[in-house]
């Protein structure tokens, strides 16, 4: 990250006694909205109101609390505790949300749907980006929107294709949903963050790089960097399975010292990516979901039960300051309002882009599917309108107006702001109603997936069909894939499980271990 923004408020010529007040109060106001927000979101859920999500309110509470400051004498020094530094937000805030999401997948809804997701969250994002950007651009060409060049409008592109639907997915919760669309949902927004970051970078460099690249160095400069960091993430991963099952680490006096080591792994992976160059966000995803599956059965059954409780109450403070933190640095941010055309045709290219990556990667995942598998077209219409953006094309948009020239990285993080906004307070609010018209609410997430388990045994991909009558290139080559993951699941179940930890043949009946007391539930977030 080339942002110059410190991690700490800058120093001033008050005395120290001053600045020490001065933190004090400021991290007074943050705790008490988060407070605030928590006690909110609760009463809200309790009373389901669910025009109003936690997520929305959190950055009410900051929008709110920002503008009294702005328009106030706050002192500067108070607002500085404030100020969305995005190196706070990629190395605090951002790696334990992103850790908690690979850590909490329940594997038998998210591999059975894999395909479909990888689908959605790698192909999908990248159709989103370049046709946001190609969009953006063409629109600048004809006079519609403040022109931008090429790849700066694909930077936009890939920034605003991440999306953040923890709104959407704690309505899901709520009211209960297919589990198969939540799995999409949710298995989509845990891969699409960190193929948007990966592309965003790629599309940096390509812009910092005046000689200029072919495509094709793009595409494997691009592949160098999301399979380098899932190749370090897997890695590290594997690494603590072998520690904690030949370490000794499990008996009673010992259990502090395994739990800390236990937490220093995620971000060893994730500094560790970014030292190398890489992507952290992708090395820590697939971290959190290698230490779930073999690094976690290893664990003592109390260190099972901190790791669980301090992984989901760290990413939950997280993903609230976030939103606060996030609304407050937008009411005290400077925009650049001065191009509204630029806002309101770019929401309107990202509903193209979105539904373009939705329907697109349904049609390609439907064709392969049987026909009792096939994702309805309510589910794709659900899918398309739980696009929210959040806090991660926030952080990029606010560094893009350190890497690009002025009034270029203003344009796109104002633009960005507003798009945020929008989607987190309206879509976010109307989701519930969207459900209920598409007739997609069920009897409960629980009881769905006990449904699921009882038709679904084992780890097998349900996406492809074995006596498919179609002769086509596409399907063939598909259905080598299926085998290719059902011959995994065996390579899994019999060499990698036994390998990286102690589980016996009774501890394998459910991929992801049905022998854990307490898991990081696949609804829990």
């Amino acid at each position: 990250m080339n942002s110059t923004a410190a991690l700490v408020p800058p120093a001033s010529n008050a005395p120290p006694g001053k600045e020490q007040q001065a933190a004090g109060v400021g991290i007074l106001l943050q705790i008490s909205m988060l407070v605030l927000s928590f006690v909110l979101g609760h009463v809200l859920r309790r009373r389901r109101f669910y025009y109003l999500p936690e997520a929305s309110a959190s950055l009410l509470i900051g929008l709110l609390v920002g503008g009294l400051a702005s328009i106030s004498n706050t002192e500067a020094n108070i607002r500085t505790w404030f100020n969305f530094h995005e190196e706070f937000f990629f190395l605090f805030l951002l790696p334990p949300i992103i850790f908690q999401s690979g850590f909490s997948l329940s594997p038998k809804p998210f591999f059975s749907n894999f395909g479909a997701i990888v689908t959605f969250a790698i192909l999908g994002t990248f159709v989103a980006a370049i046709v946001t950007g190609i969009l953006v651009y063409l629109g600048g060409l004809t006079f519609l929107m403040y022109k931008l060049p090429f790849v700066e409008c694909l930077m936009f592109g890939a920034l605003i294709s991440a999306t953040d639907p923890v709104t959407v997915l704690s309505i899901f919760q709520e009211l209960g949903t297919d589990v198969n669309l939540y799995a999409l949902v949710f298995g989509e927004s845990v891969l699409n963050d960190a193929m948007a970051i990966s592309l965003y970078r790629t599309m940096s460099s390509v812009r910092s790089n005046s000689s200029g690249q072919n495509f094709f160095l793009i595409i494997v400069q691009f592949l160098e960097t999301f399979v380098g960091s899932l190749s370090a993430g897997v890695g590290v991963g594997f690494i603590s399975a072998l520690l904690f099952k030949y370490a000794g680490l499990d008996i009673e006096n010992l259990h502090n010292l395994e739990s800390c080591l236990f937490v220093l792994f995620p971000y060893f992976s994730y500094m560790l990516a970014e030292g190398l160059g890489l992507s952290g966000i992708v090395s820590i995803l697939f971290t959190g979901i290698v230490m779930k599956h073999y690094t976690y059965s290893n664990l003592s059954e109390n260190s099972q039960q901190f790791a669980s409780s301090f992984f989901h109450l760290i990413s939950s403070l997280a993903e609230t300051f976030v939103f606060i933190y996030m609304g407050f640095d937008i009411a005290m941010e400077e925009h650049s309002w001065s191009h509204i055309g630029f806002i309101f045709f770019s929401i309107i290219f990202i509903v193209i882009a979105r539904a373009a990556n939705v329907f697109s990667c349904a049609y390609l995942v439907n064709l392969v599917r049987p026909a009792h598998r096939k994702i309805p077209m309510k589910h794709q219409k659900a899918l398309w309108y739980s696009g929210l953006r959040g806090a991660m094309a926030f952080a990029l948009a606010l560094q893009s107006v350190h890497e690009l020239p002025d009034g270029h990285g203003k344009t796109i993080f104002s633009t960005t702001t507003a798009i945020v906004v929008l989607t987190v307070l309206l879509i976010g609010g109307s989701t519930g109603t969207m459900l209920e018209a598409l007739e997609v609410v069920g009897d409960g997430p629980n009881n769905e997936l006990e449904s699921y388990e009882e038709h679904h045994d084992g780890y097998v991909s349900p996406t492809f069909e074995e006596g498919a009558s179609s002769q086509s290139n596409l399907r063939t080559k598909l259905k080598e894939f299926h085998k290719t993951a059902t011959s995994f699941s065996e390579l899994d179940k019999n060499f990698l499980t036994p390998f990286f930890t102690s589980q016996t043949d009774d501890d394998l009946e459910d991929f992801g271990g049905s022998q854990q007391p307490r898991r990081g539930g696949f609804y829990d977030l």
